[in-house]
């Protein structure tokens, strides 16, 4: 039996971090921002627990464009949400509107967000999630 010599492409030394949501949750809009931006340029993938609300989400954005160009080898970010989804009912979207009014945020999604340098593309559908690396 011959082996075969196989090849696998090395990928710049990265990590992936996971954030619970009680880290930023007494955080003003700019400092989660802030954070957030910290830890994806130090070239780590970010797995936050629940998800950022429209402005926050806007403000990342905005921000990250602001930044093209401006700072080394920085390309932008991937961003990506994972939720519950809407197909529940109507009771069921009351408990969870409630759960999440308390809680401070929807806990039942999982956002993910990598620098571009790093993530080629977040794939998700109902059972799974891909994230594709750059080579």
């Amino acid at each position: 039996m011959v082996k075969k010599k196989t090849k696998f492409a090395k990928i710049k030394g990265f990590s992936i971090q996971f954030m619970p949501h009680s880290e930023i949750r007494g955080l003003r809009t700019t400092e989660r921002v802030r954070k957030i931006l910290d830890i994806i340029l130090g070239s780590n993938i970010l797995i936050l627990q629940g998800r950022l609300e429209p402005d926050e989400e806007t403000r990342l954005i905005e921000d990250t464009m602001a930044m093209i160009g401006h700072v080394k080898n920085f390309k932008g970010i991937e961003l990506a949400v994972i939720g519950n989804g809407d197909r529940q009912g109507f009771f069921s979207q009351m408990r969870n509107g409630l759960v999440n009014a308390l809680s401070g945020g929807d806990l039942g999604a999982i956002t993910i967000i990598g620098p571009a340098t790093i993530v080629k593309e977040i794939k998700r559908n109902p059972r799974k999630i891909e994230l594709l690396l750059n080579k």
